[in-house]
């Protein structure tokens, strides 16, 4: 393991470092106007919600390293205390990287990326019209995180208005993420197409508490074949299941034939039994894969 001393590193070291382990990240695709109404648009990849009654979100505009200058978002949202969150994905992609080059100040990146102004109602900056969620903003507060090139500036931002385009909406009225196609950003110029297999789906844990890794048996959790995860899976589940039920289960039929076809040797049943159980569990068979676990005690 290398162990790094941001202080004794360079700061596009350690920026590229960071931007690389802390990944993906969201992206605020952010219009603003300045004191003269011209429009600005640009992504920032710092960004997350924080609250949700007040609604806040949060984005930081760095200063550049190279040459310790602030970004004319910043410049903006100082002035203006306002400013539009839109959410990028796939379709926006590459107009959004486009809107990203550091054009000279009162040039409009609506403009220059092909993307659609759309009047806001509470606030002076248009929203982007070809995102799927597009949030008008007051600017509560700025907070500046040092001096030096580098440095983050939390904006800290009051959702007052959210667009949501119909079609990524689900029959409940969510927002369906395939729909979405949302994209995030990772290190240099990788970024995260959040559709297709880069999705799953995870259960929160048991409301009623599981049982938690430590009451694992031994030769269960010290499987080389079972990995953090399937350990998870095992200790959210509220009960483990009796001898009794383990003893019903020999009864199905897979595990019938692999008890019986390796019951003169019982090193390679316990592999297969731990074979089966994580197929089991890869299949979210749960409480199945315990019973098949134990019995290779």
């Amino acid at each position: 393991m290398k162990t790094i001393n941001p202080k004794e590193t360079k700061t596009a070291e350690v920026h590229a470092l960071l931007l690389g382990a802390i990944a993906p990240r969201p992206i605020a695709f952010a219009s603003t106007v300045d004191e003269k109404g011209n429009v600005n648009l640009s992504p920032f990849s710092f960004f997350n919600v924080f609250s949700a009654k007040p609604p806040i979100v949060v984005f930081s505009p760095a200063r550049r390293v190279r040459d310790n200058t602030s970004k004319h978002t910043l410049e903006n949202v100082e002035t203006t205390r306002e400013v539009v969150i839109n959410i990028c994905n796939y379709d926006i992609v590459e107009q959004m990287s486009l809107a990203s080059t550091e054009y000279d100040k009162g040039i409009n990146e609506f403009i220059k990326s092909g993307l659609t102004p759309e009047p806001s109602v509470m606030v002076k900056a248009p929203w982007v019209k070809e995102a799927p969620v597009a949030m008008e903003c007051r600017v509560n507060e700025v907070i500046s995180l040092g001096p030096d090139g580098g440095a983050g500036n939390l904006v800290i931002c009051e959702v007052l208005l959210i667009h949501v385009n119909e079609n990524i909406l689900n029959e409940e009225g969510k927002i369906d993420p395939y729909k979405l196609d949302a994209v995030a950003r990772m290190g240099g110029d990788y970024y995260l197409r959040a559709n297709g297999d880069s999705i799953f789906e995870l259960p929160k844990p048991v409301r009623n508490k599981g049982v938690g890794v430590d009451q694992i048996p031994d030769f269960i959790r010290n499987s080389k074949l079972l990995t953090g995860n399937h350990l998870a899976r095992l200790g959210n589940t509220e009960v483990i299941p009796t001898a009794e039920e383990v003893e019903a289960f020999k009864s199905d039929p897979l595990v019938s034939y692999t008890l019986s076809k390796y019951v003169h040797d019982k090193a390679q049943l316990r592999a297969e039994l731990e074979k089966l159980g994580k197929k089991l569990l890869d299949d979210h068979q749960v409480l199945a894969a315990w019973k098949v676990l134990l019995m290779g005690e």
